[in-house]
Order: structure tokens, then sequence, then C-alpha cells
């Protein structure tokens, strides 16, 4: 594996970004400014009563990991495809690096590293 390996395991609240090697990692946390995540509505009223996600957190996220190679996303919700629609709605030379997505819950920081280390060795092996 090469340091050009990034995970990132999001959901409305914070982001975790790692980058990795085979010995080495790196890890960073962002948080979303945002303060209420859910909308009060009436019932019948068209929507999902859920605020989008901050698009200054969306864009904090993927400038975090704008020098890598190949980008794994993790999450447990709706998050993790809004920050791929970000990602290609406003740096498409980012959205091109995404090599993976997965629906993973609330791992610890150790698991993801776990996680994203068998993904990109699964990758590697394939180039």
């Amino acid at each position: 594996m090469s340091l050009n390996h990034a995970v990132i395991w999001i959901d409305h609240k914070e982001a975790h970004v790692m980058f990795l090697s085979e010995q080495a990692s790196e890890a960073e946390v962002i948080r979303s400014k945002a303060t209420h995540s859910h909308l009060h509505h009436k019932g019948g009223e068209v929507g999902s009563g859920k605020l989008a996600l901050d698009s200054k957190y969306l864009h904090s996220v993927i400038n975090a990991v704008n020098e890598s190679k190949e980008i794994l996303i993790l999450g447990p919700g709706s998050a993790k495809l809004e920050l791929i629609k970000h990602a290609h709605k406003h740096d498409a030379k980012i959205a091109e690096n995404i090599v993976g997505v997965e629906t993973v819950d609330h791992p610890t920081d150790k698991e993801i590293l776990a996680y994203a280390r068998k993904f990109f060795y699964k990758v590697d092996q394939m180039l």
C-alpha cells in the first residue's frame, strides 16, 4: 500500500479522516457546525424532516483528502452519499479518486483502519 490511501468515516455530526500505509496511519476528526439535524414539521408535509448536510462541513472533509490517490468512504447513513454528490459537484478530481463506498455502522478508529487496510489490500492486488 502507498501513503496515498485515505478512508473517511462520515455521519451527519463528524467525519473521521485517516491516511494509511501498511505500518503507519494519521487521523483527524472534522465536526459539523450544524446544531440541529431534524426539522420539525406537521404531519402530511413533504420532506424527510432532516436538514441537508452543511456544505462547509462537506467541503472541509473533501479538502482533507485532496492529495489522496485512492479514497474509501464509510458511514452508517446518507451522509456518505451526500459527500460523494458534493465531491462530484465541486471537485471532480477528488471524486475520480473514490474507489469504494461501504455502509458501516459506528466502528472505533482501530476498526476503521483494519477495514480500510483489508479493502486497500484487495484494491492493490487488482492493480
